[in-house]
């Protein structure tokens, strides 16, 4: 039947000091030097990492109430509004919301220098943030208008819930019209001046558990910096996009929702960021642990830049349907070749920061201090295709 573990032993053998953890990139010489079985007997768990723009990430705030208690129904941070049709003093603010009368969206319609991203880089650095809210006035809640500073420390309550992140696969972006266009996948010259992608390829979560074999409800993660976990599917979530042989999906598949502390976390791992013509946006290292339960997860865990495809498309929208197709490998050797074009690359991620957040991830789960987080309800998925040279297991 070959090597089956179940996350109590491994998380006992974190406990007692004894499990083998290796980074996803190191994973993949691991098991073309020693094969599946080998590596799968060896590794107990594999870390990855991605640090790259997230725009449907936020924050829950509860600011605290006012003598005499306020229902804010309008909230601004920064001069950033917040979302207040929840109840009292909890908020919701999004990382793309912009400022208001925003000094570079006068000099460029659509671009915006600071946002909720901003706000929430502002509050993990322990700065102070301008807060004022507006309320109709009830018998319960007669106050009508409240102005305060407020730290992250000071504010009762503060949680990052992201939405939708860590997308499992992400096109590649290029222009085909004939003038420069601005986006969420940053400024794309004319004529495919340049093709822009986003994903940390081989380190990537999603594409180390293509089946979302052991992601759910209560898996544990780096997240910000801190400790979180998956709380539910994300957005957009499509486990049926189409794969290849190794499972990896070929364009847009899966994404998560996740939650953390944000009075943990540290603004090395969230920062605010604006794309220009685009809108604001937050910057958010995401690192998954995936047990080796078995042969098949180490096989899946072994995925290479050069196995994970992912499709060019036109953000002009002059061409609707793909106007190519490369491997990861190519996007991240500086230039890709498309229609006989010679086409250079930028990435959006950074792949420096998935490695360091992969081997942060490492070193706290060798150290003891981080246990896997066993999933109480797995994500929606498809029937899993066992990836090529792989034994289907039967328990």
């Amino acid at each position: 039947m070959g090597t089956q573990k179940s996350y109590a032993e491994i998380n006992e053998k974190i406990r007692n000091g004894s499990a083998v953890v290796v980074t996803a990139e190191d994973m993949v010489g691991i098991v073309r030097k020693k094969g599946a079985a080998a590596a799968a007997k060896e590794v107990d768990v594999v870390t990855t990492g991605t640090f790259a723009p997230m725009c449907s990430s936020g924050a829950f705030i509860n600011f605290g109430h006012s003598n005499p208690p306020i229902k804010a129904s309008k909230v601004w941070l920064n001069n950033v509004p917040a979302y207040g049709g929840i109840a009292a003093v909890d908020i919701y603010l999004g990382a793309t919301e912009p400022a208001l009368d925003d000094p570079l969206n006068k000099v460029h319609p659509g671009a915006f220098e600071y946002g909720g991203g901003h706000v929430i880089e502002d509050l993990v650095s322990g700065k102070r943030v301008h807060l004022r809210a507006e309320g109709y006035g009830t018998d319960c809640y007669p106050n009508r208008s409240i102005e305060k500073y407020v730290t992250l420390q000071e504010l009762p309550y503060a949680v990052l819930c992201n939405p939708r992140n860590a997308y499992q696969n992400y096109p590649c972006a290029v222009n085909v019209s004939k003038k420069i266009i601005y986006t969420y996948m940053g400024a794309l010259k004319p004529n495919m001046g340049n093709a822009n992608y986003c994903s940390a390829g081989q380190l990537s979560p999603m594409l180390n558990d293509p089946y979302y074999r052991t992601l759910g409800l209560g898996t544990r993660i780096f997240l910000g910096g801190a400790q979180g976990f998956i709380t539910w599917h994300g957005t957009q979530h499509n486990p049926e996009a189409p794969r290849l042989p190794n499972g990896t999906p070929r364009t847009l598949a899966g994404t998560l929702m996740l939650m953390g502390e944000l009075k943990e976390m540290s603004p090395r791992w969230l920062m605010g960021a604006s794309l220009l013509g685009y809108g604001c946006s937050l910057m958010v290292g995401v690192g998954i642990p995936i047990p080796i339960l078995d042969e098949e997860m180490a096989l899946f865990t072994a995925v290479s830049d050069e196995d994970i495809v992912t499709q060019v498309k036109d953000y002009s929208r002059t061409r609707l349907e793909p106007v190519g197709e490369v491997n990861y490998a190519q996007l991240k050797s500086g230039s890709i070749t498309i229609e006989g074009r010679e086409i250079p690359t930028v990435p959006l991620s950074s792949y420096l920061r998935a490695k360091e957040i992969a081997e942060i991830l490492k070193s706290w789960i060798e150290k003891g201090e981080f246990l896997l987080g066993e999933p109480q309800k797995m994500l929606p998925s498809v029937p899993c295709s066992p990836p090529a040279g792989a034994k289907v297991l039967k328990g």
